[in-house]
């Protein structure tokens, strides 16, 4: 995988589509299209955009209280104090599209994770 470039989200609703812009490199409006919404995305939304550019998702949610717990690649869904928020965990850092890259998770009550993984052809 290359480097992840850090990306904002483009309105406090589109972290999911921020999160598969990043591990993309694709533009995150033409994310948002095609995921059909501007706003909140589902695990499901989740795993359809990114089969679209060849990655998958583990099939099971783990929970994880530290960083050290992570794969080396994981999107992250997280309870933050506003919502439930995706984010991104690579090369052993957090790219959260709200709070920008961080050495650890952003303040968050509860905090799952799926490994990302190419899609063998």
């Amino acid at each position: 995988m290359k480097e992840i470039k850090h990306i904002f989200e483009p309105n406090p609703l589109a972290c999911g589509q921020a999160v598969v812009a990043m591990l993309t490199g694709a533009d995150v409006t033409e994310i948002m299209r095609l995921a059909g919404t501007e706003r909140e995305t589902t695990l499901a939304d989740m795993r359809r955009l990114l089969s679209h550019f060849g990655l998958s998702l583990s099939s099971e949610r783990v929970q994880a209280q530290d960083i050290s717990e992570l794969p080396d690649m994981a999107v992250l869904s997280l309870e933050t104090p506003r919502c439930w928020h995706w984010s991104l965990y690579y090369g052993g850092k957090v790219y959260d599209p709200e709070h920008g890259v961080l050495d650890g998770f952003p303040i968050s009550n509860r905090k799952y994770f799926w490994e990302v993984r190419q899609t063998e052809n």
